[in-house]
């Protein structure tokens, strides 16, 4: 059985990866009114959607089923870490400035802000409240003995195995560890706020090349320590709990920093002529 208080935290994440981000926008677009609010949160959604789910992932897709590229991944995995890193802030980083030189011409802090919601939330909805929507689903049918009955009916004929792996994986995992992923979530969705309002600052100030590299820095050094502190502190075994302290630990600070860069950029953005 999935306990209710897991069952809780799974809902809770759920509504706050899928329904946030859709309510963010509505208070901030009710709050900024004809400020082309809602047309820079969709830019900002379509960038991030076209780079990593049109054109990045399903190159991760395809690669991931050659033996050769399994095995460098296997075999030199702090390097594949880095290349993952990088390739992601690169992507991204070209969505985000060509969302920036799409509003150019009307390239507000309050528009900036839409658009690293915009990307950032339309992330933490495909990549956390989607599956959060099937984590929830599975935990009905295992309470309800649905998976059971679906097991033993396919048992004959098909691989069971996947059915095994979620129902051991849900009933398994404490309810902290959700909401652990929804913590996750909120501090990557203000890392990304801050990551494309670094790039539509520096647009706007005609710095362009100063604001790639400046995100794009961020952002790799963002995914290298979300990738490889696991790899060094395990969050299974005897350091399960330091491994989690290291890593959300890590991600907490990369928050604090981006809370710091989006104020600082807030104060000069409206010095910016235009």
């Amino acid at each position: 059985m999935v306990s209710v208080s897991s069952i809780i935290a799974i809902t809770f994440v759920l509504l706050l990866t899928l329904v946030g981000p859709i309510a963010i926008l509505l208070i901030y677009g009710l709050r900024h009114k004809k400020q082309g609010i809602w047309s820079a949160w969709g830019l900002g959604a379509l960038g991030f959607f076209i780079m990593q789910v049109i054109i990045r992932l399903p190159i991760l897709s395809i690669l991931s089923l050659s033996p050769a590229f399994l095995n460098f991944a296997n075999n030199n995995y702090i390097i594949y870490a880095l290349l993952l890193a990088f390739t992601a802030g690169l992507f991204e980083l070209i969505g985000r400035y060509v969302v920036a030189k799409i509003m150019a011409k009307n390239l507000s802090y309050s528009r900036s802000v839409a658009a690293g919601l915009g990307h950032g939330g339309i992330e933490a909805i495909i990549l956390v409240g989607v599956s959060y929507v099937n984590n929830l689903l599975y935990a009905f049918m295992i309470n309800t003995g649905m998976l059971d009955s679906l097991i033993d009916q396919l048992a004959m004929s098909a691989d069971i195995s996947p059915y095994i792996q979620i129902k051991n994986a849900l009933v398994g995992t404490p309810a902290y560890l959700y909401l652990f992923a929804g913590y996750e979530r909120v501090l990557t969705v203000v890392c990304h706020l801050a990551m494309t309002l670094i790039v539509c600052y520096f647009v706007a100030k005609k710095q362009d090349i100063k604001g790639i590299l400046l995100c794009l820095g961020m952002h790799t050094l963002l995914d290298t320590g979300a990738g490889l502190i696991p790899y060094f502190i395990p969050t299974t075994g005897a350091n399960a709990t330091l491994g989690y302290i290291a890593i959300y630990g890590f991600l907490t600070v990369m928050a604090v920093v981006s809370i710091f860069i989006i104020i600082r950029i807030r104060k000069r953005f409206t010095s910016i002529p235009g």
